[in-house]
C-alpha cells in the first residue's frame, strides 16, 4: 500500500483511513469497487473503468459525491504524492450507516493508491489451472466488494495448484472469480455473453481479436477447446491449459492467445505515452 489515500474527503496517510464498524460494507457485505492500474504516470483506460464505477454506484443506490471530473482530480492528485509511475488504483465505495441496518445508505468513498505484482513468467509461459464451480455471482455485472464465496474456496485452490475458479451452472459458463473467461476454437475467439461483469481488458480483448463470438459457452465447450485464457486488470491474459484434471488443447499457451497477448502489451505502451 502506497503512503497516501483520498478518504473523509481528503488525502490523508493510508494507516490513518477508517470505516465505521456498522457501515453496511462491513456488517452486510455491500459495497462497490474497482481498480485500474497506472502506467508511466498515467491512469490506463481510466475513463472506461470511472464509466463503470459510476454507473456501479447507480444501480446500487449508493450517493457518490464527487463528480467524475473531481474523481480524475483526486487520482491525479494521488498520482503526484504517490509517485506513481507503476501500480494500481483501488476505489471502493461502502454501503454506509443504515438507520435499518440493511438498506443502502450514503456510503464512504476510498481511493487507495498501491505496488502491483503479475503473476510469475512461469505462469504466462506454461499456462494455469481453473478449478470448476458451480455459481453465479450476484448482480454480476456489478463489481462489488462481496467476494465471500471464492475468499472461502480459495483454500481448496492452493491444496489443487490452481490459480482461481471457473464458475459455471447448469452447464453455461460464466467467468472466473476476478476474471473474464474465453475459449479458442478453429482461431475464433468465443467468450460468455451473461452472468458476466464487463470487464475493461474483456472490452479491449475483444477489439483485438480477429474472429469474435459472443454467445453462453457451455462446459463441454471450454473442456473441448483449443484454448483458453482469462482476463483481467491485474493479469491481463492468463492462459488457461488446464481445467479440472482435465487438459486444455495441446496443454500449452495457444497461439492466437499470445498473439493477443502481445496486442494487448502495444495497446497499452500506446495509451500511456
Amino acid at each position: 500500500m502506497k503512503p497516501f489515500c483520498f478518504a473523509d474527503g481528503q488525502i490523508i496517510n493510508t494507516e490513518n483511513a477508517t470505516i465505521h464498524p456498522m457501515d453496511l460494507g462491513l456488517i452486510r457485505g455491500y459495497g462497490i469497487f474497482d481498480f485500474f492500474r497506472s502506467v508511466n504516470y498515467k491512469p490506463l483506460f481510466l475513463e472506461h473503468y470511472l464509466d463503470r464505477f459510476i454507473a456501479s454506484a447507480e444501480k446500487t443506490f449508493l450517493p457518490l459525491p464527487y463528480s467524475r471530473v473531481e474523481l480524475k482530480q483526486i487520482i491525479q492528485e494521488l498520482t503526484d504524492k504517490n509517485d506513481m509511475e507503476q501500480g494500481g488504483f483501488r476505489m471502493v465505495l461502502s454501503g454506509g450507516l443504515s438507520e435499518n441496518h440493511f438498506s443502502p445508505a450514503e456510503g464512504k468513498l476510498f481511493i487507495f493508491a498501491e505496488s502491483l505484482l503479475f503473476p510469475s513468467e512461469e505462469k504466462y509461459s506454461k499456462g494455469i489451472k481453473l478449478l470448476g464451480l458451480d455459481y453465479v455471482r450476484p448482480i454480476a455485472d456489478i463489481k462489488t466488494t462481496n467476494y465471500a464465496l471464492s475468499v472461502w474456496d480459495s483454500m481448496r485452490w492452493k491444496k489443487e495448484g490452481a490459480e482461481d475458479v471457473l464458475y459455471h451452472h447448469k452447464g453455461l459458463i460464466s467467468e472466473s472469480s476476478r476474471s473474464n473467461f474465453f475459449i479458442v476454437k478453429d482461431g475464433v475467439l468465443i467468450t460468455p455473453e451473461k452472468d458476466i461483469l464487463l470487464g475493461i481488458t474483456r472490452k479491449h480483448v475483444l477489439q483485438l481479436a480477429e474472429k469474435v463470438e459472443i454467445r453462453d459457452v457451455t462446459w463441454e465447450e471450454a473442456l473441448q477447446a483449443d484454448e483458453a485464457f482469462i482476463s483481467s486488470t491485474t493479469k491481463i491474459l492468463l492462459p488457461v491449459t488446464k481445467i479440472d484434471d482435465h487438459t486444455i488443447g495441446n496443454g500449452k499457451p495457444g497461439p492466437v492467445t499470445l498473439d493477443i497477448l502481445n496486442k494487448f502489451k502495444v495497446l497499452e505502451k500506446e495509451n500511456s505515452l
